[in-house]
């Protein structure tokens, strides 16, 4: 068995669960989503150690590690990404007999991962799970991490295209399921991105509701 990874001093969790969610992400995930899933991980480890909090490391461990898995082909339904990767961390959760009260903090993390202002009021995992995202995607944060945990980290897990590969995959849940980019920062990315996309603009569906005023 390969020892757990290790940067920074700071050990990855190696419970049987967290090996079980580590292998359903690289099934689900390209090289390029897999990487950032655990940078997220890695991310949120290294603000919580820079703000002192307290969390269920285990818990941010694996919501970080399954809350793209909305964009995987095997994981997505009929909801947003971020719900179908919550439902499909649930399922996988409850059906390992993970306790009930952490699987709904687990959903809430991944279904709550891009809601800014929502995310960081909730408990520290679904802040850090959040956090430790848009460290990755956007570069929030980034200042409070030093330059040789950032470098560290993407020695053992290589960015490999992510810029493309996740916009892409942006694009392709904007294309199938237009209803869910509503109001949404996936509705930007599908207009730039998927030609010819069509997504309800918000201020029509207010001005035509189905009232006088």
């Amino acid at each position: 068995m390969s020892k757990p990874v290790t940067i920074g001093g700071i050990i990855a969790p190696d419970s049987e669960l967290s090996r079980k969610a580590a292998a359903l992400a690289a099934q689900a995930h390209t090289p390029a989503i897999l990487n950032h899933v655990h940078r997220t991980y890695w991310f949120a480890e290294f603000l919580a150690k820079k703000r002192e909090m307290k969390f269920d490391r285990e818990l941010v461990y694996v919501a970080s590690l399954l809350h793209d898995l909305g964009l995987s082909h095997d994981h997505s339904a009929d909801k947003r990404f971020e719900v179908d990767g919550a439902d499909a961390a649930s399922r996988f959760l409850l059906a390992n007999d993970y306790p009930p009260a952490k699987t709904d903090i687990v959903w809430d993390a991944i279904a709550l991962h891009s809601s800014a202002d929502i995310a960081d009021r909730r408990e520290p995992e679904v802040a850090l799970v959040h956090f430790g995202a848009h460290v990755d995607v956007m570069g929030l944060r980034i200042e409070e991490i030093s330059p040789q945990l950032i470098e560290d980290t993407l020695a053992l897990y290589p960015r490999v295209g992510f810029k493309q590969a996740f916009t892409e995959a942006l694009a392709e849940v904007a294309r199938k399921k237009p209803h869910t980019a509503i109001g949404t920062g996936l509705a930007d990315i599908g207009r730039r991105l998927v030609p010819g996309l069509e997504i309800p603009n918000v201020c029509d569906l207010l001005l035509f509701a189905p009232f006088e005023s």
